[in-house]
């Protein structure tokens, strides 16, 4: 009786023991605990909210201790019936793991007396535990098939970027390092405003002044257009021929 409950349980927590496609009800409620405590997490950042609403949060995040506790106790359980996993010591040396029980000692540590500004920077690590939706996601496994397909290609565009930025960099350096040396007095001061320049963002708050300078400045805003752009054109195809393929086994596997 206890070893099918176990296997059960298992089908439950462990998407990789779960034999039909998605998520299964109790993980289902775990993304939806995440999101609230990600939302908690924000609004608890802003005084007005907290001094209203402290004593609420302060019992749901009580609350959401309990269940993590819960499903981190149910993981170690059935840990071993995942072939992946040796044992449980095995499952809770993962990153996964770790993760999953810094998150819980971040919560607690408020309730024990501990409020300072470390610990509290500390509870951003629960902030990852978004990154366990990739898991189970079916979009997110195309994003990083996607990835994946043009990694030559991507590279060769950051290369290419990195080499625009640092050929800008010097070349403002050299005709305005003299004039403004505190914002193109070095190679790396310089960057900045390539950076600023290539991304389109503009800040405005270091421009050439020369005439040579605004020149420079000029081609580097038009070839940053084409650069920074490339990507997106590689990703937006792979992403789609990613999806194309996806449907095609669908409809592979699932025959009208």
């Amino acid at each position: 009786m206890d070893h099918s409950l176990r296997h059960r349980i298992s089908a439950q927590v462990d998407p990789e023991m779960r034999g039909a496609p998605g998520l299964s009800r109790f993980n289902k409620v775990v993304v939806l605990a995440i999101l609230v405590l990600v939302v908690i997490g924000v609004m608890e950042t802003e005084v007005h909210v907290l001094r209203r609403f402290g004593e609420a949060m302060a019992a749901m995040k009580l609350v959401l201790f309990t269940f993590f506790a819960a499903e981190y106790a149910l993981r170690l359980w059935v840990a071993p019936l995942n072939p992946r996993n040796r044992g449980m010591l095995s499952y809770a040396l993962k990153p996964a793991a770790l993760l999953d029980l810094a998150v819980l000692i971040t919560l607690l540590m408020p309730f024990l007396g501990f409020e300072g500004a470390v610990f509290r920077l500390l509870q951003l690590t629960r902030l990852v535990r978004l990154a366990r939706i990739g898991r189970y996601s079916r979009a997110m496994n195309l994003v990083v098939e996607a990835i994946r397909s043009r990694d030559t290609e991507l590279a060769i565009s950051a290369g290419l970027a990195f080499s625009l930025m640092l050929g800008a960099s010097t070349l403002l350096y050299v005709v305005e390092g003299g004039i403004q040396p505190e914002a193109f007095g070095s190679i790396p001061r310089a960057m900045w405003w390539a950076v600023a320049t290539l991304t389109t963002v503009g800040y405005g708050d270091v421009v050439p002044v020369t005439a040579l300078g605004r020149v420079l400045a000029a081609v580097t805003a038009l070839c940053g257009i084409g650069i920074i752009a490339l990507p997106t054109g590689v990703l937006a195809g792979a992403f789609s021929e990613a999806i194309r393929r996806a449907r095609e086994e669908r409809s592979r596997g699932h025959p009208d």
